[in-house]
């Protein structure tokens, strides 16, 4: 759907600019799109730029002098960084490099204002790097458009999402993003993540809408296994969990999400398949990974869905931001214990129906087969790619996690809807294996949010991939520790050589 398209949204209802809760009018120059309010909703298309040799007519067609290329320091000398340089060197274009997302930088709110401070004065920024800082370089954005800005990000309230108006007070700079890593779609969102003390939060609005996106297979060159294996099962979780979540039939779009969703999973047993032969994952295929990302994210995927059906998302995004997970380790975990609720009939979860149609289909995607069972089969499937999903924890971290899910997205929110803290710690339990308290007395007594993680899974996968490959826990650099939905807000990204 083209930028100028008037879409209908949650049924077929219409609004002019206002918020219901539920949904928004979007405006984007003199076109409007409308869309679901989250960032697993449609959303006006960035343009997209597939390969760097679109770049250069872009650029002409542009009128900024003064460029700003923004980049995770991972990859500052990365030859993808030196390729956005050079194309824009040759096309007259001042050109500056700031560094963002180091290890002193917390990603909160003040460290923000002095990044827009660096982009001031830039027409154009180029932000090259993952999925964080990706979501760095849109708020950075705007923070420039005025003084006002940072008080949006800062206000205090009790929900995780924060919603900006259609525009700031003035512009911010044009912003192309180039990611380098696969599954977060932060690229093509118009949501960031926004490290907060009382945890992540999600932010949302056109104004983050990148302006063009550059996806080439050279930015993720140098991924290891366990980051493009991950970014897979991320693009299947956001395919699976609004398809999942959301009730109702929508004959077209549900069948281009079921063959998105088996594409992914042909994808990721390619991307298997060289790993266990010891080779490096094709650029075709990584290209082809990225591109089904950037589909889940908008279009006919998206259009029509129940704008909060992913509620693994929210439940996901506190796992991994209090016990400093990386996010599929999360995802990993919660998925078979959620996806047998669903199969078990607890539609505040999802579809059963639903739920056993699209696994049908994914189960063929693979030629040995799946188990029958969707919870047992997703299982199996996150093995058979080696992520690990064994998460071990203190005593009553189930019931933290959950308290903190509802405080953020539930208790009336509609995020979560009618679930409350005692449902998801049920859930929560499936997924974390807590310490007895017996166990805990011998050890150091455990803060709020640290956990000892996935001892036998982390022992599984490094004898696989080696250590380097499978970090399931980092450390948090917040109180709280990506993607959003979009791009995931329990980004924790492997950073391995000169790929995120």
């Amino acid at each position: 759907m083209r930028p100028g398209g008037h879409q209908r949204t949650h049924r077929g209802a219409r609004l002019d600019g206002h918020l219901d809760g539920h949904r928004r009018a979007h405006r984007v120059g003199r076109h409007r799109c409308r869309g679901p309010l989250m960032a697993l909703g449609w959303h006006c298309p960035t343009l997209t730029m597939y390969g760097l040799d679109g770049f250069g007519p872009w650029l002409r067609s542009r009128g900024e002098t003064s460029v700003t290329v923004l980049t995770d320091p991972a990859v500052t000398g990365a030859p993808i960084a030196e390729r956005i340089r050079g194309t824009l060197a040759r096309h007259g274009r001042t050109v500056h490099t700031v560094e963002a997302g180091g290890p002193d930088d917390t990603g909160g709110v003040e460290a923000l204002g002095e990044l827009a401070r660096q982009l001031a004065g830039s027409g154009l920024v180029v932000a090259v790097g993952g999925g964080a800082l990706l979501d760095r370089a849109k708020l950075a954005g705007w923070l420039c458009t005025g003084p006002q800005a940072a008080k949006r990000l800062a206000v205090p309230q009790r929900s995780g999402l924060v919603l900006l108006p259609p525009r700031g007070e003035g512009p911010r700079p044009a912003l192309v993003a180039v990611p380098t890593t696969l599954g977060t779609g932060s690229e093509l969102s118009s949501v960031a993540c926004l490290d907060h003390p009382r945890g992540k939060r999600l932010v949302m609005g056109t104004t983050l809408q990148p302006d063009a996106a550059v996806v080439d297979p050279l930015a993720t060159s140098t991924l290891p296994y366990a980051a493009v294996a991950e970014g897979a099962l991320e693009v299947l979780f956001r395919l699976a969990g609004l398809y999942v979540g959301d009730l109702a039939d929508l004959p077209t779009e549900d069948a281009l999400v079921e063959t998105l969703a088996v594409r992914t999973v042909q994808l990721g047993e390619e991307v298997r398949a060289a790993h266990e032969r010891s080779r490096a994952v094709d650029d075709t295929v990584r290209a082809e990974l990225a591109k089904v990302s950037g589909l889940a994210h908008a279009g006919w995927t998206v259009l029509g869905r129940e704008p909060y059906a992913n509620r693994g998302w929210y439940v996901a995004n506190e796992l991994s931001s209090a016990l400093g997970l990386r996010k599929m380790t999360a995802v990993a975990a919660l998925l078979p214990p959620l996806w047998r609720r669903v199969a078990d009939g607890d539609e505040r979860y999802g579809s059963a129906r639903r739920l056993g149609r699209l696994w049908q289909r994914l189960r063929t995607a693979v030629p040995e087969g799946l188990p029958a069972d969707a919870a047992d089969g997703i299982a199996h499937l996150a093995d058979r790619w080696h992520i690990g999903r064994t998460v071990t924890a203190p005593a009553g971290t189930a019931a933290g996690v959950a308290a903190r899910a509802v405080r953020a997205w539930g208790a009336g929110l509609p995020m979560l809807g009618r679930l409350t803290a005692d449902d998801l710690t049920g859930l929560l339990a499936g997924a974390v294996h807590e310490e007895r308290e017996e166990r805990q007395e011998h050890q150091e007594p455990a803060r709020t949010g640290t956990v000892h993680t996935a001892r036998a899974g982390a022992a599984r996968t490094e004898a696989a991939h080696g250590p380097a490959a499978h970090a399931q826990r980092r450390p948090q650099t917040s109180a709280a520790g990506p993607p959003v939905p979009g791009g995931g807000c329990q980004e924790k990204e492997l950073v391995t050589g000169r790929g995120r």
